[in-house]
């Protein structure tokens, strides 16, 4: 966690700055709002800048909006001035704190700057074994390219992989490609010097060299423009960039971790994408399945959500039906896990009583989410087994063995053979069973064929 404190260190401001160090951040301080800037361009860069209220909040927020620098500002001030609080927030700031700080605000801002989308939750073995190969190849030094759908947490894996390796301690610094209108994109990137376009009021560090000796994101890259991909290429094979309108190459020490969820293959033979770039991205892939494919991991994010945001509403921690359950296995999650979220987000709003319940389960435009609907593989087998489940209440053991038994081996158009490897189980005791079978008049499926007539 990097804080940006701009404003006079009194002493309010070096107890607020004490208490942050604490709880591990680092900090650096400013005097105005032109050192906050220049520190800003110079690449030094920033997880979160907490103001005082006699900078001018509004000409800080705008100054960085000019020049794409994303960054959010705590306004802080002495006393319970509501005025002064609303004011700062009009003006563009995310948040007031009043001076002198409270040690668990101050925690608790630093906390929700920093967990801010990077909690991994999972249950599903198909996530245990991504997060595996992920922590596995974190060490090395090679570029990584993640993909999956929209909303599936990629940046999420990007940050594990990026906790795991040995640039930990160094900056994690992200670019969303795919946000950045083209023409400022390569600026954003590789920086610029100072009158090198209308607009370049001073020189400006990119995130290249932001990220020198940590990692760098390039988040959703199959965005970016073809022509500026060649300037890419160069600068992950030769670690060298160029600043726009600079004259002089400049080093840089990172390692590369790429996003996309579309087909990069795809792009290559459409044209949109380079084959070379694509080589030198797709060292290591990591492929996230949709939700829909995972949904073993579907009732453990709905459980982390629901605490989440009941936690930050202050509303009841509410448990999630059996009913409510059922309609969350049942959807097919288009959007993923970003869906998901937003979905327990209003859940939690809008359920009453103990637990949240079906009723609650709605989308956005609150037509009900239905069990009946259920569309995806994964799905249809989530609930085709509680069917099978249920269907098993009530029965004796003896019969459901027997009607396992023979529906395997109709399964196998009567190979004992391999109905006894599928069952787990030696030919000689299945031929056992086969025979007490046909002693009780039971029809058994003879070899090449299936029952016939089974209800």
């Amino acid at each position: 966690m990097r804080l940006l404190i701009v404003g006079t260190l009194k002493g309010e401001l070096i107890t607020a700055a004490k208490m942050a160090r604490e709880r591990g951040a680092t900090v650096t301080q400013v005097d105005a709002l032109e050192p906050a800037l220049m520190h800003l361009r110079a690449g030094r860069g920033a997880d979160l800048i907490m103001a005082d209220i006699a900078i001018d909040i509004r000409a800080l927020v705008d100054a960085m909006t000019a020049e794409m620098m994303s960054v959010p500002v705590v306004a802080c001030g002495t006393g319970t001035d509501a005025k002064a609080a609303v004011a700062a927030i009009h003006a563009g700031a995310k948040e007031y704190i009043p001076l002198p700080p409270d040690a668990d605000l101050i925690a608790a801002v630093l906390e929700a700057v920093s967990r801010d989308n990077s909690s991994l939750v999972y249950r599903d073995p198909a996530m245990d074994k991504l997060v595996k190969l992920a922590t596995q190849i974190a060490a090395s030094e090679a570029s990584v390219l993640i993909t999956g759908e929209s909303g599936v947490g990629k940046e999420v894996i990007a940050k594990l992989v990026h906790a795991k390796s040995k640039r930990a301690q160094k900056p994690f610094i992200s670019v969303n490609c795919a946000a950045i209108p083209e023409n400022l994109l390569e600026s954003e990137l590789f920086g610029h010097e100072k009158g090198s376009f209308t607009g370049a009021l001073a020189r400006r560090i990119g995130k290249f060299e932001e990220a020198t000796g940590g990692t760098l994101l390039l988040d959703e890259i199959s965005e970016m423009d073809v022509r500026l991909q060649a300037k890419l290429l160069r600068a992950i094979q030769e670690r060298i960039i160029d600043r726009v309108g600079g004259t002089k190459p400049v080093p840089v020490d990172i390692r590369i971790i790429a996003t996309s969820n579309r087909n990069l293959g795809e792009a290559v033979r459409e044209g949109s994408f380079r084959e070379d770039l694509l080589y030198r991205l797709n060292v290591v892939n990591l492929r996230i399945p949709p939700l829909r494919e995972r949904t073993g991991d579907i009732i453990e994010l709905a459980g982390f959500f629901a605490k989440k945001y009941a936690e930050i509403n202050g509303v009841p921690k509410r448990p999630i039906s059996h009913d409510a359950k059922r309609v969350l296995l049942a959807n097919p999650w288009r959007g993923n896990v970003r869906e998901l979220e937003n979905t327990i987000h209003r859940a939690v709003l809008l359920a009453d009583g103990l637990e949240i319940g079906p009723d609650a389960i709605v989308p956005p435009d609150g037509d009900a989410y239905t069990s009946n609907a259920v569309s995806s593989p994964a799905a249809k087998a989530a609930q085709a087994a509680e069917v099978a489940t249920r269907a098993l209440v009530g029965r004796n053991l003896a019969d459901v063995e027997r009607e396992l038994i023979l529906d395997t081996l109709d399964h196998c158009l009567g190979n004992r053979t391999h109905a006894a490897k599928i069952l787990g189980i030696s030919i000689r005791t299945l031929r056992n069973k086969l025979h007490e079978y046909v002693g009780d008049g039971v029809d058994v499926a003879e070899p090449g064929q299936a029952r016939v007539n089974v209800a």
